[in-house]
């Protein structure tokens, strides 16, 4: 007996060792994600994209260079031959057009920039979500698997008291009630585990190995600053949403600039050098093969074009004015998510304080019930009932130390401030999970 006792601590410490070995932790899963996202490679790819609009725009105020020419046999038996080729190189010289399209371009760069700095974001908020998701969901199995265990015992205790007749056997009904709502209950959280570990996979692109858990006791941290304004201010100006909303209305600047343009004259240097060929011609004269160069400077000036010049700019206008109320409604946007982070953080860090001395109030509780109990000043629901309330709160009490942490990770991406780094903090708060 005792030697299969040691086996069986053996197994499971050594069964221990091996899942911790592979559990992972809030960083490594997050690293996951960057490698397998693929909401996070298309912003990566979007980005790659955006990088060549500076290219392009700086491309129409650059030389353009073509040679093209033609072939041809013409008259009797096909005799004549005419061979022409030409080389030209056109150079802007007062586009206005081009030059406002080349500013916007760059802006474009600058927006896509801001677009996959707010994927990066997203992707932390994302995974940080479905992790501590499936952290609650671990932890409202196990509270309910710890409470099956605990009305398990008192149900057998119920049943013994009843069989020697110190108990009526409506003891024993509450008990087994209790348990089989407990079992009810045990399933639904499996399921909603479960659930959760799959919006997890489905971020990083493979099932989730054990993942690493808080500390027990751990300490959060309020928010510095402690002002509420100074986050408020800080999002209203650095959130990702506002700088692309601000980007945008520039652009839109531009644009109405750009169409004006087409007001105005153009002129562009032309330089070209041309070669022309005939043979085989019955007319002599027109045998001749002759090459010219010319350079020269060639303009136009807009004078009607069917009213589309100034449709395009009302237009351009007319978005302008689009773009700043979609500044203002970012900026707005921001403001509250920065307000709502902040008082959850806050709030979550009350609760947590209010849920801690619960859990020893109910601890206290569940004692004295199972004591008076035994002596037989109280009845088997009050034992059941402070059960509930300890396992209750003790779920809560996780509950809201990940909703806190989660709101921190808001507060820092409200205000466009949200790295990397901070995910490293919240690993120093956890530990390699144990099943």
């Amino acid at each position: 007996m005792r030697n299969t006792l040691m086996a069986s601590l053996i197994a499971s410490v050594l069964l221990t060792m091996a899942v911790n070995a592979h559990a992972v932790d809030l960083v490594q899963t997050y690293q996951q994600a960057l490698a397998n996202d693929p909401v996070y490679t298309s912003a990566r790819y979007a980005l790659s994209a955006s990088n060549e609009a500076s290219v392009q725009g700086r491309a129409a105020l650059l030389p353009v260079v073509g040679f093209g020419g033609n072939y041809s046999r013409a008259g009797e038996s096909w005799k004549t031959i005419t061979n022409n080729y030409s080389l030209q190189l056109t150079q802007p010289l007062f586009r206005p057009a081009y030059w406002q399209q080349y500013q916007e371009s760059k802006l474009s760069v600058a927006a896509g920039e801001v677009k996959f700095a707010q994927a990066e974001q997203d992707l932390m908020l994302r995974v940080s979500q479905a992790y501590f998701d499936t952290l609650t969901a671990q932890d409202v199995l196990a509270t309910l698997q710890a409470q099956k265990s605990a009305i398990a015992e008192q149900l057998a205790s119920a049943k013994r008291n009843f069989e020697v007749g110190t108990a009526t056997i409506t003891d024993s009904n509450e008990a087994q009630a209790s348990y089989d709502l407990v079992i009810a209950q045990e399933i639904a959280a499996g399921n909603n585990l479960e659930v959760a570990r799959n919006v997890l996979q489905q971020i990083i692109g493979k099932p989730p190995a054990p993942l690493a858990t808080l500390r027990a006791g751990v300490q959060l941290s309020a928010p510095q600053p402690a002002a509420i304004e100074n986050w408020v201010s800080s999002a209203e100006q650095q959130n990702f949403g506002v700088v692309g909303q601000e980007i945008a209305l520039n652009s839109a600047k531009y644009e109405i600039k750009r169409n004006r343009a087409g007001h105005l004259p153009t002129v562009d240097l032309v330089a070209s050098r041309a070669h022309s060929d005939v043979s085989g011609s019955p007319i002599p004269f027109y045998n001749i093969s002759q090459t010219g160069n010319s350079i020269g400077v060639q303009w136009t000036i807009p004078l009607y074009a069917g009213g589309a010049v100034n449709s395009g700019v009302r237009q351009a206008v007319a978005l302008e004015d689009k773009a700043r109320s979609d500044l203002e409604s970012a900026r707005r946007n921001a403001a509250l998510n920065a307000r709502q982070a902040y008082l959850g953080v806050n709030s979550g860090l009350a609760q947590i304080k209010a849920y801690e001395a619960a859990e020893i109030s109910s601890q206290s509780s569940l004692d004295s019930n199972r004591l008076g109990y035994q002596v037989g000043v109280r009845i088997n629901i009050d034992v059941l009932n402070a059960q509930q309330q300890l396992y209750s709160t003790r779920r809560d009490l996780a509950k809201a130390r990940y909703d806190t942490l989660m709101n921190s990770l808001k507060l820092k991406s409200a205000v466009g401030a949200l790295k990397e780094e901070d995910l490293q903090q919240i690993n120093a708060l956890l530990t390699p999970a144990a099943y």
